[in-house]
This record gives structure tokens, C-alpha cells and sequence, in this order.
């Protein structure tokens, strides 16, 4: 454990737990009521595992894993043994839940945390909140099936410049029945109600650098747990603080803080999944006249046709065009 070494009793006792826990485990997968440990974070070749033995809950180990297991991020429950020197191995891991990837610079599906109740999608004043990214986030996060709720921070800085544009991104996603939270990191303003409605669970952070994503933890928490990072005052874009996802204890809801990303890439994604993600369109999809329609130029469109009725917000119809545009062009 961190600054610790675990006694000979306590070894004693975590043997004859790992004895009773593996002797019903499938392989090198175990019941997640057997786990002694959950990842918190990831450090090269070795992962931070938070202790859920009674005898030493939520201190922390730096542990190894068996090479004949998967890849593990923060938030999967493992089975951990301790070792000689005060750290442990991985031997076993529990079945997720879920889990939340996001696309890499190429595209590719990069796992980033493991059994999470809800995505936290954080935009904000400055940096300038932009509805095609917001809404990749969304496909991203419906296309996973998990809950997305959007939070707006930094509204301290609404003006008369401004006011009118984040207002409107607001009430297009409250009108579609997104979760919206209008919170100011810095004074706590609206940090109750979010608060209140993350109790008891499991989220994961995600937005573009500079939103405030670390500060918003600092004020859900009790002290400076996060670093923060300062704003380019020449791009108004923020600097990346966060290197590796981690997972932190809050007054009432646990966090996984995710690397900082200005850009979120759907191509890894098929249009029907884009479709999907737009909750607005995935049931007038069905409706269209031919099975296999692009939405884009085929006579007889469920969604070009509400498009042009305006039953469909222009700026998120935009939004989805080029989504499918750059599906193509990938």
C-alpha cells in the first residue's frame, strides 16, 4: 500500500480470502462480490488499485497484473494478491458492467474507464461550447449505452456578448430531455442540484481541455484533488492537466476524470449508430422509404422530411449532416 506494508496477519487473512473467492471463479474471471481491489488509475506498466479489504478499505496499492489478463482501466474491480515488497499482482478481474471507450487520434476505440452509471459531458463558457461537439459526444456515449447529462460551467462568465448563444445550446439539449446543469466550479454556484443528482454513483468525466472538468471535481470534493490547468489567453483553449484517467472519492458520488480532449472523432462509428445517437431521429429512421437510406439525398426520408418541416432543430440537423460527412470522408 502507499507508504505501507501490509503485516503477516493481514497477508494471512487476504490468502484465505483469495482461497474462498477463486474456488467458485471461472478462469481468471471473478464475481465481482469476490473483488478485494478496484483500479483507480494507470501508471505505465503498473495500475493504482484502491484496497476493499475491510482491514485496509481505500488505501492504495501499486500493483502489476497477470500477463494472460485484459487490458485494465479505471474502474474495473480485480483480484489482487500482496506481495513480499508492500506491492501486489493482479490475478483475476470481475466482468464489467460496462464500459466507456473514446475514439483515438486514428479512430480507433481507446477503453478509458469500466463501470460507470453516467457520462458527464462538460462544456463551458470559455473555452466557446460548440453544438457539433457536444453532439459527438452524445453519439459517442448513446452508441454505448450509457446515460449521458450535460453540464455548463463557467456561466460567471456569461455576458451580453455570449448570453444569447449558450443559452440557446442549453435549451436545445433541455428540449430534447438531456439532464442540463448550469454550475460555476469557482463559487459553487448549482453544484447542490448536480450533486444531488449524481449521489451514489459512479460517473466519468469527459469535455474538451479548459472547461473547468478538475475544478468541477475540486468542488464536488473537499480539497484541491485534482491539478488545474490555465486557460490559453490566446486561444482561449486550455491546457491539458489530466494524463491518465482516474477515479476520486467525492462527499457523495465517485468520478473518473478522463484526459482533456478538444476534438472527438466518430469515425469508428457506422451511420446507423450516428442516426442512433441523435435521439430526436433514431425512431423516424424506421419510417423512411428504403431500408438501407443514407438520410441524405433518397426520396421518401422519415428525417429529411421532419427536417424540413421543422420538427427538427436546424443547427442539430447541421450537426448530423456532417457527422455523416465525415463518416465518408474518413
Amino acid at each position: 500500500m502507499s507508504k505501507r506494508q501490509l503485516t503477516q496477519q493481514q497477508r494471512q487473512r487476504i490468502a484465505q480470502q483469495q482461497q474462498k473467492a477463486l474456488a467458485n471463479a471461472d478462469g481468471d474471471i471473478v464475481n465481482s462480490d469476490s473483488c478485494n481491489g478496484r483500479v483507480v488509475s494507470h501508471f505505465g506498466q503498473q495500475l493504482q488499485v484502491e484496497s476493499l479489504v475491510p482491514e485496509s478499505a481505500g488505501e492504495l496499492l501499486l500493483c502489476y497484473q497477470r500477463a494472460n489478463l485484459p487490458a485494465l482501466v479505471t474502474g474495473d474491480l480485480v483480484f489482487w494478491e500482496a506481495t513480499e515488497s508492500g506491492q501486489g499482482i493482479i490475478v483475476a478481474a470481475a466482468q464489467r458492467s460496462n464500459a466507456f471507450t473514446r475514439p483515438d487520434v486514428n479512430g480507433r476505440a481507446k477503453l478509458v474507464a469500466a463501470n460507470v452509471d453516467r457520462v458527464l459531458v462538460v462544456f463551458a463558457v470559455y473555452p466557446q461550447a460548440f453544438l457539433n461537439l457536444i453532439d459527438r459526444y452524445l453519439v459517442a456515449i448513446e452508441s454505448l449505452d450509457l446515460s449521458p447529462t450535460l453540464v455548463l460551467n463557467k456561466i460567471d462568465l456569461l455576458d451580453d456578448d455570449n448570453r444569447d448563444y449558450i443559452d440557446n445550446i442549453v435549451s436545445i439539449y433541455t428540449d430534447l430531455g438531456y439532464p442540463v446543469f448550469t454550475v460555476c466550479a469557482g463559487s459553487g454556484t448549482g453544484i447542490a442540484a448536480l450533486e444531488s443528482a449524481l449521489n451514489g454513483q459512479t460517473t466519468v468525466l469527459v469535455g474538451q481541455s479548459g472547461v473547468g472538468k478538475s475544478s468541477l471535481i475540486n468542488c464536488l470534493g473537499e480539497a484541491d484533488l485534482a491539478a488545474v490547468g490555465d486557460l490559453s489567453a490566446a486561444r482561449q483553449k486550455g491546457t491539458h492537466t489530466t494524463t491518465t484517467a482516474r477515479l476520486f472519492h467525492l462527499r457523495q458520488c465517485d468520478v473518473i476524470d478522463s484526459p482533456g480532449i478538444r476534438e472527438l472523432r466518430v469515425q469508428n462509428l457506422h451511420a446507423d449508430q450516428v442516426t442512433q445517437g441523435f435521439i430526436e431521429l433514431k425512431h423516424l429512421a424506421d419510417e423512411c422509404r428504403f431500408r438501407n437510406c443514407s438520410h441524405q439525398q433518397e426520396p421518401g426520408c422519415a428525417l429529411r422530411a421532419a427536417a424540413e418541416a421543422g420538427t427538427i432543430n436546424p443547427q442539430r440537423w447541421e450537426s448530423y449532416q456532417q457527422m455523416l460527412t465525415s463518416l465518408e470522408s474518413a
